[in-house]
């Protein structure tokens, strides 16, 4: 391997990629990342990728991250001259006598569903994740926490929580929601946001950067009414108020902050070309007129920036490097780029994802919500009927399940339809060999045993796992004694077998019990001693509605707010365990 050493240094560059300009073991890992790299994607590593593989594992390095890129450069160069002039497997086996640990990686995280971030991360990622606080997070909002904190843990990156709430009539912000919100994500991403800013408290920005649009004559006050723009924007017409002296456009902006113009009657439009090809483009409005007081800020401004301005200029001032959202905000990049173009300044890398329609809640929406909450149609947030993260954190999701389908899913342009129950999968997948079994009989009839004609037998105490599969320790101890409880359905069916306990023959109030083994292919029924069942309703949404169900829930060792797979129902959270009357189960999944 000598001569493949050689060859190796030989394309290394003089400046800061000599090794002997940097400590080994740094030499060691850039090397390792680079080989790696070069073996994964057939001779065409690169730089970023390494870079972010190097940053990951040396957070110590992160300070250095440009200082290092020339030796990062040097040695995926040289990895990749390595595989075109003797082949991947000269590469591959380079990487086994170094570090053999690095070729069980599979490629770039495959089974994440994420690939890698586009452009150059050398100097670090900076993500957002930008919601309007008019509610809780939805079931929709958990896939800007997982895919941005995702590619920060990648990345060795951050995530900026950023809420949008400039929109004081048709969003107005929720003030309890700015924390319901911080909370969620935490929840969600297992950390908290890297940094948290609320837009309201930015306004003198916005503002500054509006004067200074309009100052440089990129930026215009129109005082057209919204019909009379429409039509100019139809027949690629300038608008009479784009071409006037900047100064007049100042006068009038000083006016509007002043509130010395009604709402409606003049906006501030970014100038871009009315004949482009997309009407969206054609000088877009970029802030108006509102005197709805803010629920945070009170009356302190008249006027608001609209929120491809405000996310705009935001995400350059926070260091944005990348965005990730829905392709159906294509135009808000093709607006926002324009603006960076007059601005001088270079527009982050964005990343578009396709949308997802959640068959059972493909109707809501936060405010919808709001206003069904408001009319009391459900109870709260937190209702099961809900797709809030709220109420499936009531329901007893865990987040990392929801983290698991969203990687999974990845960042597919294609728009889906899926039902709840591929996101239930992810969940039982995380909490089914964490979950104690218990019994429920729903419907139940009580049962006098007869065993008069099987004598013998497992006698009244009998021992079940809490686990079937013994990922959990310990058994359930039940005590069978005269009667037992069974779902009126299978006490109809006459032969039916309880449970790893007996064979028997159900016939009106009664059982006789025919054999303790196993004697033929009869259905196999849950069951309870009586002594051992206690009241309950177990509450399950179906159809926009709640059903309940009533039955008898095994009293073994129960916990209020854990979470049992009942025997032949599905995943239940014990929801509220009262001293005197029912316990009260809540649905999660199958």
């Amino acid at each position: 391997m000598r001569s493949v050493k050689c060859c190796f240094f030989a394309v290394l560059p003089d400046i800061m990629a000599d090794p002997a300009d940097w400590d080994p073991d740094i030499v060691s890992a850039v090397r390792k990342y680079a080989l790696q790299n070069a073996v994964e994607y057939a001779g065409e590593g690169q730089s970023g990728s390494v870079l972010g593989r190097l940053l990951a594992e040396r957070e110590d390095l992160r300070r250095m991250a440009r200082e290092i890129m020339a030796l990062v450069d040097a040695e995926v160069a040289a990895a990749n001259s390595m595989a075109a002039s003797q082949g991947v497997d000269a590469v591959r086996a380079e990487l086994e006598q170094s570090a053999p640990e690095a070729l069980k990686r599979r490629k770039h995280q495959k089974a994440q569903g994420l690939r890698e971030l586009p452009g150059d991360t050398s100097g670090g990622v900076v993500l957002r994740f930008a919601p309007n606080p008019n509610g809780p997070l939805s079931l929709g909002h958990s896939r800007g926490v997982a895919i941005n904190s995702e590619y920060a843990k990648m990345y060795g990156g951050k995530v900026v929580l950023r809420f949008d709430d400039t929109d004081t009539k048709v969003k107005p912000p929720v003030p309890d929601a700015y924390g319901w919100i911080a909370d969620e994500y935490e929840w969600l991403a297992g950390r908290p946001a890297d940094m948290v800013i609320r837009a309201s408290e930015r306004m003198p920005v916005y503002l500054e950067h509006a004067e200074r649009m309009i100052a440089g004559s990129f930026g215009y006050v129109c005082s057209c009414s919204a019909a009379e723009f429409r039509n100019l924007r139809e027949d690629k017409k300038d608008c009479p108020c784009r071409d006037r002296a900047a100064s007049d456009s100042l006068s009038d902006w000083k006016a509007m902050n002043a509130g010395e113009i009604a709402e409606g009657d003049a906006v501030v439009r970014v100038k871009t070309d009315m004949t482009l090809p997309n009407p969206a483009l054609r000088d877009w409005p970029a802030l108006r007129i509102q005197y709805a007081p803010h629920p945070m800020v009170g009356e302190r401004y008249k006027v608001w920036p609209l929120l491809d301005f405000q996310s705009a200029i935001e995400d350059h001032e926070q260091g944005i490097t990348h965005i990730v959202r829905g392709k159906d905000l294509m135009d808000s990049t093709r607006k926002q780029t324009l603006l960076y173009e007059h601005f001088g300044w270079a527009y982050p890398e964005t990343l578009y994802w396709g949308r997802v329609k959640v068959h059972e809640f493909g109707g809501f929406s936060t405010s919808g919500m709001r206003a069904s909450i408001e009319a009391g149609e459900y109870s709260g947030w937190d209702d099961a009927r809900l797709p809030t993260l709220k109420a499936l954190q009531r329901r007893g999701f865990r987040a990392q399940s929801l983290l698991d389908f969203w990687i999974d899913l990845g960042l597919t342009q294609k728009d889906i339809s899926i039902s709840m129950q591929t996101i239930e999968s992810f969940n039982a997948k995380r909490i089914d060999a964490l979950t104690e079994r218990r019994s429920f009989v729903r419907d139940p009839v009580m049962l006098a045993l007869d065993r008069s004609s099987a004598p013998g037998g497992p006698g009244s105490q009998i021992t079940i796992p809490k686990h079937p599969g013994g990922t959990i320790e310990g058994f359930r101890e039940w005590s069978v004694g005269e009667s037992v409880a069974v779902q009126s359905a299978d006490a109809a069916a006459g032969s039916i077998r309880l449970k790893e306990y007996a064979d028997i023959e159900a016939s009106g109030e009664s059982a006789a019990v025919g054999s303790w083994d196993r004697s033929d292919d009869r259905p196999v029924v849950h069951w309870l001693p009586a002594s051992m069942g206690r009241d309950a309703v177990l509450h399950r949404p179906e159809g926009g509605r709640m059903v309940s169900e009533s039955g008898l829930l095994e009293d073994f060792e129960l916990e209020a707010g854990e979470i049992y797979q009942l025997e032949r129902v599905g995943f239940a959270k014990l929801d509220e365990l009262p001293e005197k009357g029912p316990a009260s189960l809540l649905w999660l999944h199958g």
